[in-house]
């Protein structure tokens, strides 16, 4: 076991383990650590506890210290300062002419890095950019390439429900998402209606798939025969969420008929739904 604070930077939902040494931190409380791209400034996310170690990334990195009032301040300005940092860039993108979108600048905590994100379709020579961007900013220039899902991570945007993205509000990573899991819910695999506004698949996708294979497994298959009260039937539909199953049945008039029996009124099934796990299926969708 290993006593570690959980820690995340600006609007970032994913919280990073470092080692507090001697120091007692709380909930929301300001620190300074050392990251792979400089020197930062987070907020705790939860206070000193204990972890198994499997769960730690070694070597742990131990916090520089707790943030004073000139931290906060200093962590203040660089928020404000990277707005006009953002606004240069903007800007001397449009006089170079390049084939890129700017979603997010930002500064480590010393002011000694400015790293600038962007999206683009192709690679982008920005060698000129970053030689205009030093000798305004006056910091190293760093400018990163992030992929749509990432622009949509870090700034936000409303998901085809109605809601703020998922990425953006409280997951931490990009899950798997496949085109089975749609199937499997039984929705309509037209790209436009399963995708996110990143044009990937929902990651809301995944949320219950786990229920939908569970349930799919004891639910017989469309056209198995099935043997029920009222004798043989073969299965026309099933409702996975009420765990039901509509079937044609021959009444005594002769007549075809369709009713619905609950899963658990069925005594036997020539097919069960049995290849649920992701196949070939794996892929996302283009």
């Amino acid at each position: 076991m290993q006593q570690v604070i959980g820690v995340k930077f600006h609007s970032n939902t994913k919280i990073y383990y470092f080692d507090p040494k001697d120091i007692n931190f709380n909930e929301g409380d300001g620190v300074i650590v050392e990251t792979t791209r400089g020197l930062e400034f987070g907020t705790v996310a939860n206070g000193n506890h204990f972890v198994d170690d499997s769960e730690i990334i070694k070597p742990l990195k131990e916090v520089i210290r707790k943030a004073t009032e000139k931290d906060i301040k200093q962590n203040a300005e660089n928020i404000e300062k990277k707005k006009w940092a953002y606004s240069v860039c903007l800007e001397k993108i449009q006089k170079h002419g390049l084939p890129m979108k700017l979603v997010d600048a930002d500064y480590t905590f010393d002011r000694s890095k400015a790293i600038f994100s962007f999206t683009a379709e192709s690679r982008v020579d920005f060698r000129e950019l970053v030689k205009d961007l030093a000798l305004v900013i006056k910091s190293r220039i760093e400018l990163r390439q992030i992929y749509e899902r990432d622009d949509i991570k870090i700034r936000g945007a409303l998901s085809p429900c109605g809601r703020v993205c998922c990425c953006h509000t409280h997951l931490a990573d990009f899950e798997k998402v496949t085109i089975k899991m749609a199937k499997n819910q039984g929705l309509s695999l037209n790209p436009q209606k399963i995708s996110g506004v990143c044009g990937k698949l929902m990651c809301c996708l995944k949320y219950e798939n786990d229920y939908y294979v569970e349930t799919l497994r004891e639910m017989p298959k469309v056209g198995a025969t099935i043997v029920t009260n009222d004798g043989e039937a073969t299965v026309d539909s099933v409702d996975l969420l009420h765990k039901t199953i509509k079937a044609k049945i021959q009444n005594e008039e002769g007549a075809i008929v369709v009713n619905e029996y609950k899963l658990s009124d069925i005594k036997s099934a020539t097919h069960y739904n049995e290849d649920t796990d992701d196949d070939d299926d794996t892929k996302e969708l283009e």
